[in-house]
């Protein structure tokens, strides 16, 4: 039997002791060498969604430009090179104060971990942005955008994420690793790497590992990566038949590059998604380009994604978003976007909106 001190224990009580538990650190000089940050984004928008072969519907979105999240973070300095780190971070929807990204999210759903960054480089462990996502986010003009970047809806947004329209093309794994340890080289040159392996905390060998591998290129205003990753679950061990029938893994990799001019910075990539399902392997192939504008102090966005699915559903989707994004201020601003997504054979999808973001 739960006790009454156990019954009021809620996400909202969670958040209170955070905030206080960073008041008292930054407020307390006793070390010097220790900081602690709390954080985040609040980013809403209202406007008209329509799925591919669905009708039309107004809605207020939680996430039009980046998903809302709130975290803490911090460091200890432990002198010689070495610091421990680490990182809380949960989403949450602000047009109805729920938390997760979704429901069934966890509450610290977007990182939660611990470190020690030393001079041979960082390792990490816990809940962890995956690689890959990461990735495409850094080379796509509308980064993390789950409702307007045509990356991030083809990558992320299929294999039974919305049920309204039957697709098979998507990423397992979601955009963050539960139960994942992580290694970061230091930076050398301009290159610096990132291992990342995940435990599925099942006793079925073959069904509970993800593992990823990126490197990393900066010269001046021009920037790539590449990434693998091969994952046997997507949430829990063993769970990919519940996305299709017979599912056992998945492989993907992307190669992206960016380049930034005076006023406009152009952006690349392509990613190979290969899924190993019993008796029918099929993969999916999906280019993107975009590109970024400065017209007075605010940007116009655009970019366009081609995905082709061959010996699953044999589909393919074309994906566009143009925007544009006004800046307030250093924390805040405005934005406007629309956005086509066509399969084939289906009515298109659109969406359109205005927003509202604000980092703290």
């Amino acid at each position: 039997m739960l006790t009454e001190r156990a019954r009021i224990i809620t996400p909202k009580s969670i958040f209170r002791i955070a905030v206080t538990v960073v008041s008292i650190t930054i407020g307390t000089p006793a070390h010097a060498q220790s900081s602690v940050q709390l954080y985040g984004i609040v980013d809403t928008w209202v406007g008209i969604q329509k799925y591919p072969s669905k009708s039309v519907s107004w809605q207020e979105g939680g996430g039009g430009l980046s998903t809302s999240f709130w975290g803490f973070g911090g460091k200890e300095d432990l002198s010689g090179g070495y610091k421990v780190i680490f990182a809380i971070e949960g989403f949450f929807r602000p047009q109805n104060g729920a938390y997760g990204s979704f429901n069934g999210d966890p509450l610290f759903s977007r990182n939660a971990y611990v470190g020690l960054s030393t001079p041979a480089g960082t390792i990490t462990l816990g809940r962890q942005s995956s690689l890959l996502y990461l990735q495409a986010c850094q080379f796509n003009p509308f980064y993390a955008s789950f409702t307007f970047s045509p990356t991030i809806v083809q990558m992320y947004a299929g294999l039974g994420t919305y049920p309204a329209y039957k697709t098979d093309q998507g990423i397992v794994g979601g955009t963050a690793w539960s139960n994942a340890i992580q290694y970061a080289t230091p930076e050398l040159h301009g290159l610096s790497g990132h291992a990342m392996y995940a435990f599925g905390d099942s006793s079925t060998g073959n069904g509970s590992k993800q593992y990823s591998v990126q490197a990393s290129y900066r010269n001046g205003n021009f920037a790539a990566g590449a990434v693998y990753q091969y994952a046997n679950f997507n949430s829990t061990a063993g769970d990919l038949n519940a996305l299709l029938k017979g599912f056992h893994s998945q492989s993907a990799a992307q190669l992206a590059a960016s380049y930034e001019f005076s006023i406009a910075k152009l952006y690349g990539e392509y990613t190979y998604t290969n899924n190993n399902v019993i008796n029918r392997n099929f993969h999916v192939n999906m280019l993107e380009a975009g590109l970024t504008v400065a017209v007075g102090i605010g940007r116009i966005l655009a970019s366009y994604a081609y995905s082709r699915d061959s010996g699953g559903l044999n589909q393919t989707r074309q994906t566009a978003s143009l925007g544009y994004d006004y800046p307030l201020s250093k924390r805040t601003d405005l934005y406007t976007v629309y956005m086509s997504d066509r399969f084939a054979g289906m009515s298109s999808g659109e969406t359109a909106g205005v927003g509202i973001r604000s980092r703290f």
